[in-house]
């Protein structure tokens, strides 16, 4: 039975969980304080959290709110991104983040849904355009079927219009 206060932080843990759409997985060793505070500063002005956790408290926590492939990432130290709005811009600033300063933070993978993410697929996810963009994309897609038939459509119409005039300036000639 855990003591009072690794209880209080396990609810903790299950609020940023259950209001998450995405938590990524780190491993943070060999960060310095400095530089888990400036990472922590970039996330938070984007309304992204990043919290070091227990293991064990982690994964009762992801038990309780029903993801538990989360637990398969919990080894060692570890830290989680919690990402509550697009779930492409967790993965985005922590990618660019260990690319631009170089730092030894190394992802472990991600839990998107109840659907766990290798770390690839982490770093693929971050690359993807934004979901205006995908849904820009699909409408024109969408579209383009519409536009074509209209264009054949059209053009048929335009044939025979111009075949009416021909034959009623043929009509005026004779």
């Amino acid at each position: 039975m855990p003591t009072e206060k690794k209880e209080q932080i396990a609810r903790k843990i299950e609020e940023f969980l259950s209001g998450c759409k995405i938590a990524i997985v780190t491993d943070y060793r060999g960060l310095s304080v400095a530089e888990m505070s400036q990472l922590r500063r970039r996330l938070k002005e984007s309304g992204i959290e990043y919290h070091v956790v227990k293991n064990t408290l982690a994964c009762l926590a992801a038990e309780r709110t029903g993801k538990e492939g989360l637990k398969t990432l919990l080894r060692g130290p570890s830290a989680i991104v919690f990402g509550y709005s697009e779930v492409r811009e967790p993965a985005k600033m922590v990618t660019e983040y260990i690319r631009s300063s170089k730092v030894a933070l190394s992802i472990r993978g991600g839990l998107l849904g109840g659907r766990v993410l290798s770390s690839e697929e982490v770093a693929t996810l971050s690359s993807l355009p934004s979901t205006e963009i995908l849904l820009s994309r699909l409408a024109q897609q969408m579209q383009m079927p519409i536009s074509s038939l209209l264009a054949v459509l059209s053009a048929n119409l335009r044939g025979i219009v111009q075949i009416l005039k021909a034959r009623e300036q043929q009509l005026r000639e004779n």
